[in-house]
């Protein structure tokens, strides 16, 4: 049976409050739980078209008596970056108050976590994972927020931590469809991937930044590897941030195939009981660490050479970068090449670009030299 709630957001300022909407489906221990959120970056609104549909799909099923685990869709994640509009355009990547990126610094739990199951963990993996989702639920009750960006943090953590299915709605500027997931949950997540139809899965065991989805799912892996020599701690929490495609990508036709596409994967899961055709076979993942993450040299205007979905070859131009104020306008042009050989997946919307800054992202087989240390972009 269907419920609504809210999740009061602590910390706000004097004579302001906001919530979270929950829509929660099932009942706890009646199957995997499976958690779905849309939107933490406020301004990316096609995962908030796609919960849209997903929540009416699931009311349909729901009333059919054919939902059999527990499901939470959260359709705005993020209430405070919703709220935020500057000079008419809306702001909703980071905080303005100075919090940051809205998907970074989520609190990372396996230190604590250690501390809690330290003593506990056996022979039995299913032992193991009921012992690890209480611990890290009591790590996430133990945060004390000190303002309304880390409460949100802790609001969505909170509703999320112990999930078998974490799914983080997203989008990219111009893009194809791609997922990022921890390398130990490939091939788990090719499913998913499969039937959102994603050509490009990015994997990595630490992307840095923390984003919300590893603060979900990393902590299984490093407690794992913490306690081999007493038991075995299966990667429990399959979470994965699902990039849908570029900012203007929002319609209906689109929506409901992203629901669609989530419905099917939550039926192969065991979470809703319906027929699905079998799933397709899922993409080629490669290593987060092998995206080139292609930079502006300098300030100008860009004009692509090639468009998202394009193979490339190392050395091949992406674009042109066009100094306006160059004497010689026959001379003003200078390329911006790729290096490595990959799938374009992504570039910039805006076409006047600074130094340095990014304007493509070439997906290659083999991570690169130069790309350590974080691996997204903030």
């Amino acid at each position: 049976m269907k419920t609504v709630e809210t999740v009061a957001l602590v910390g706000s300022m004097t004579g302001t409050h906001r919530d979270l909407v929950v829509h929660r489906y099932g009942a706890p221990g009646t199957g995997p739980k499976v958690y779905v959120q849309a939107s933490l970056h406020a301004d990316e609104i096609p995962g908030m078209m796609a919960a849209h549909h997903l929540i009416r799909r699931l009311d349909d099923l729901d009333r059919q008596g054919r939902i059999t685990a527990e499901i939470l869709v959260v359709p705005v994640a993020n209430p405070i970056g919703l709220d935020q509009w500057v000079i008419d355009r809306p702001m909703g990547r980071f905080a303005l108050s100075g919090c940051g990126n809205f998907n970074r610094r989520f609190p990372e739990l396996a230190e604590a976590a250690a501390r809690r199951v330290d003593g506990r963990i056996g022979p039995d993996p299913t032992t193991n994972v009921a012992t690890v989702r209480e611990a890290l639920r009591a790590c996430v009750a133990d945060i004390q927020p000190v303002n309304e960006a880390e409460s949100l943090r802790k609001a969505l953590l909170g509703l999320a931590i112990d999930a078998d299915v974490v799914l983080d709605l997203h989008c990219d500027d111009i893009a194809l469809g791609h997922l990022y997931t921890g390398t130990r949950l490939w091939p788990q997540a090719a499913g998913l991937a499969a039937r959102l139809g994603m050509p490009v899965v990015l994997l990595a065991d630490d992307s840095g930044g923390a984003p919300f989805d590893e603060a979900c799912s990393k902590p299984w892996w490093l407690l794992a590897d913490r306690f081999a020599d007493r038991g075995a701690i299966p990667p429990a929490c399959l979470a994965a941030t699902v990039e849908l495609r570029g900012l203007v990508d929002v319609d209906d036709t689109l929506g409901t195939a992203d629901a669609q596409g989530i419905v099917a994967f939550l039926a192969d899961q065991g979470a809703i009981d319906i027929a699905v055709p079998p799933c397709p076979p899922g993409p080629r993942a490669t290593p987060l660490a092998g995206v080139d993450m292609v930079a502006s040299p300098g300030a100008g205007m860009i004009a692509y050479t090639v468009a998202v979905g394009d193979t490339v070859a190392v050395g091949q131009p992406v674009a042109e970068l066009i100094d306006p104020l160059a004497e010689d306008q026959c001379h003003a042009r200078r390329p911006i090449v790729s290096r490595t050989a990959g799938t374009v997946f992504a570039i910039a919307g805006h076409r006047f670009v600074r130094p340095g800054e990014f304007i493509a992202k070439v997906a290659g087989e083999a991570p690169l030299p130069h790309r350590s240390g974080p691996l997204l972009t903030d």
